[in-house]
C-alpha cells in the first residue's frame, strides 16, 4: 500500500483529489470540501495489527467530541465552542475558528469496528482501529515412511 498525504492548500487538496480517483485508497475521506479546511486535521497510519486514527482538537474536552460507526463509516463530530468573556472587548484580529465540525471515513473491511479504542490526551483524539485475525494457513508436517 501506498501513503497518501494530505496537505491544507486548495491545490494540494485537488492533486489529492485525482490521485484518489486513480488509485486505490484504503481510508477514503467522505464530504471532503475543495474550499476551506478540514477540521480536524487528522493522520492515519497502518501498522501490523492495526490502524491508528490521530485527530488535533485542541481547545474541545472528551465530552465535546462523538465518535460514531455506521455501514463502515467512522464519523468524528462535534462543537468547538466560542470564547468570548465579556462584551467590552475589541476585537483586532480573529483567525481561531468555531462551531459545528464533522470529519468522516470509509474504514477497510478488514477493520474489527467492535473493538476500537480510543484516548485523548493533550488535545489529540487518539483511535486504535484493530485489524480482524484472518485464518493463517497451518503448516503440517507430514513424515514419509
Amino acid at each position: 500500500m501506498n501513503a497518501v498525504v494530505r496537505y491544507g492548500s486548495p491545490l494540494a487538496t485537488l492533486s489529492n483529489l485525482f490521485d484518489d480517483l486513480l488509485n486505490e485508497n484504503v481510508f477514503e475521506a467522505t464530504g471532503r470540501q475543495l474550499t476551506g479546511t478540514s477540521w480536524p486535521r487528522v493522520d492515519i497510519t497502518e501498522g501490523e495489527k492495526n490502524y491508528l486514527l490521530r485527530a488535533d482538537v485542541p481547545g474541545l474536552d472528551k465530552k465535546e467530541i462523538s465518535v460514531t460507526i455506521e455501514n463502515g463509516v467512522l464519523t468524528i463530530e462535534g462543537e468547538k465552542k466560542e470564547e468570548r468573556k465579556t462584551e467590552k472587548d475589541r476585537y483586532y484580529h480573529f483567525e481561531r475558528s468555531y462551531g459545528k465540525f464533522s470529519r468522516s471515513f470509509a474504514l477497510p473491511e478488514e477493520v474489527d469496528s467492535e473493538h476500537i479504542e480510543a484516548k485523548m490526551e493533550n488535545g489529540v483524539l487518539e483511535l486504535s482501529l484493530p485489524k480482524i485475525e484472518k485464518a493463517r494457513p497451518k503448516a503440517i508436517e507430514v513424515k514419509v515412511n
